[in-house]
């Protein structure tokens, strides 16, 4: 069976997209702390395991910038600016993915029924592996968050965890980074 199939990650080849996690979002999105913390992690891991992020912000006139508190960990990123609710509709966001060379993207942010969706029906139309962290996605209402990960589901898109994601780019306990990333998953 073909690996793509399964949906194993390579870490030499995907992304981790950092999807409008922004200001206005954070009083009103269902569990956003979990959202906010679990994406850390995968920030963490990912620069640990030298893995290209891109962030991207919806509308940042209205909606305010990327939280601090996950812009501080990558203060190099220059976060994609949109106003396409698929963030394949941003020519710049597309170039910058072709320009990684990477099959698979890994989707955390909000708004699950929103961006991660039309996000990850536009990758999978690419041709691209998509990998949703469900405990790192979110929307205003819990309904409309589990319906979209059905959605995505249906087209063949990958559901997992922040720690099965992280582990599975990790793939071995004796690998130099492990230290590292067991401090990330405490």
């Amino acid at each position: 069976m073909d690996p793509k199939e399964l949906g194993i990650l390579d870490r030499n080849k995907c992304a981790l997209i950092v999807i409008d996690i922004q200001d206005r979002f954070k009083p009103v999105i269902h569990e956003m702390k979990r959202v906010i913390d679990n994406t850390e992690k995968l920030i963490k891991a990912c620069q640990v395991l030298r893995i290209p992020i891109v962030v991207t912000e919806q509308y940042p006139k209205g909606l305010g910038n990327t939280l601090p508190e996950i812009f501080e960990l990558i203060p190099h990123a220059e976060a994609i600016e949109k106003t396409n609710f698929d963030c394949f509709g941003e020519r710049k966001f597309g170039e910058r993915i072709k320009n990684l060379g990477i099959t698979d993207l890994i989707l955390a942010g909000i708004e699950s029924h929103v961006c991660i969706l039309k996000t990850a029906l536009t990758a999978r139309l690419h041709d691209y592996n998509v990998h949703v962290v469900t405990d790192a996605v979110s929307s205003r209402k819990s309904h409309d968050h589990a319906t979209a990960i059905e959605r995505m589901k249906q087209n063949g898109c990958f559901m997992a965890t922040t720690e099965m994601i992280i582990f599975q780019l990790l793939e071995k306990s004796d690998q130099i980074e492990f230290s590292e990333i067991r401090e990330i998953v405490k």
